[in-house]
């Protein structure tokens, strides 16, 4: 303890204090007195340095805690619920200790979240780009015929356009996992949104001879991110045009009440068999209906949008009869 500085100031100044004490007294007073003097001198410095010891021995414990803290361990409560300052340091330290567990714990899922899609991705993309290289050495061949050359090269565009679209997809949702998607809180009136999202697939859709039937209330609209729900939509939709059989229908209604805005896209395809329903926005998930191309994310990924911009998502099916997608932006998120 004497190492301490401020320990060896305090003993010298209550010994000097001690020594003028007892000197005055011995040549003012008596001897009697300063025999008092030098007792009670004794016992204050006697007291002064236990509680000082005490009070070091407390700091020494709250050091080995926080060094216990700097090398892991976020498990141990040092709070006493006492009053005074050394209590309120050792709450403090219990709060900052919770608060570093917490933000340990958010990097740790972060990491987690980071390892798990580099490693879809690198799933993902290895069948066509084990694809491509195969048709690429085809490809290399003088003796190929040209209808064959002809074909392996629009399969290697079409494997192309198809990684492409699964590397961006899989980098958004990542994004989406990872929080860092920036989702813009504006006004989006649906009717708008409608149209962006089906434009892209009209094409889809009139090679298939689908008909598409849009109804609502041109003045519907929600707080929400237009480009993101746009691209919720397109999958959603396109989901749709894939599983709905040659002349088929799409259906899209929606509206606004007080509480939200609700957006309902129907079709009249084969439909979502009973047990896929509850695993169908699950990523990679693959139903029974599912084409061969299919590869299970853009659901998810519709999902993700919504429900990350406090919206919601249900899925109504019969097989043979259709299926029927419920959007809600609520008003108010409670």
């Amino acid at each position: 303890m004497l190492r301490n500085r401020e320990v060896r100031i305090l003993l010298t100044l209550l010994l000097s204090i001690s020594v003028i004490g007892f000197t005055v007294a011995a040549l003012f007073v008596s001897m009697l007195a300063a025999g008092l003097m030098l007792g009670v001198s004794i016992l204050l410095i006697s007291s002064s340095l236990i509680f000082t010891k005490w009070r070091y021995r407390e700091i020494e414990r709250l050091s080995g805690y926080l060094k216990q803290i700097s090398s892991g361990d976020f498990h141990l409560d040092v709070r006493d619920n006492s009053e005074g300052e050394l209590s309120l340091l050792k709450s403090d330290i219990y709060k900052m200790t919770r608060i570093l567990y917490q933000q340990g714990a958010v990097l740790h899922e972060d990491k987690a979240k980071l390892t798990n899609a580099i490693s879809d991705i690198s799933h993902q993309i290895k069948t066509p780009l084990t694809s491509m290289i195969v048709m690429a050495d085809l490809l290399g061949d003088k003796r190929l015929e040209d209808g064959k050359r002809a074909e392996f090269t629009r399969n290697l565009q079409v494997q192309l356009e198809r990684m492409e679209w699964l590397v961006s997809s899989l980098l958004k949702l990542s994004k989406i996992d990872a929080g860092t998607a920036f989702f813009k809180k504006e006004k989006v009136l649906v009717a708008p949104l409608i149209q962006a999202a089906t434009g892209p697939l009209l094409i889809p859709m009139d090679i298939k001879m689908q008909t598409i039937k849009i109804d609502g209330n041109e003045h519907a609209a929600f707080i929400g991110d237009f480009n993101w729900t746009t691209e919720a939509l397109i999958n959603i939709i396109k989901n749709g045009v894939e599983h709905t059989s040659e002349g088929g229908e799409i259906f899209i209604k929606f509206s606004e009440n007080a509480l939200f805005t609700e957006i309902t896209i129907s079709d009249n395809g084969k439909g979502i068999a009973k047990d896929d329903l509850p695993y169908i926005f699950r990523r990679f998930y693959k139903g029974k209906n599912a084409g061969d191309d299919s590869v299970g994310i853009g659901l998810a990924m519709a999902n993700s949008i919504i429900t990350s911009q406090h919206g919601d998502i249900e899925v109504k099916s019969q097989p043979g009869v259709g299926t029927s997608f419920q959007i809600k932006f609520y008003k108010q998120v409670i």
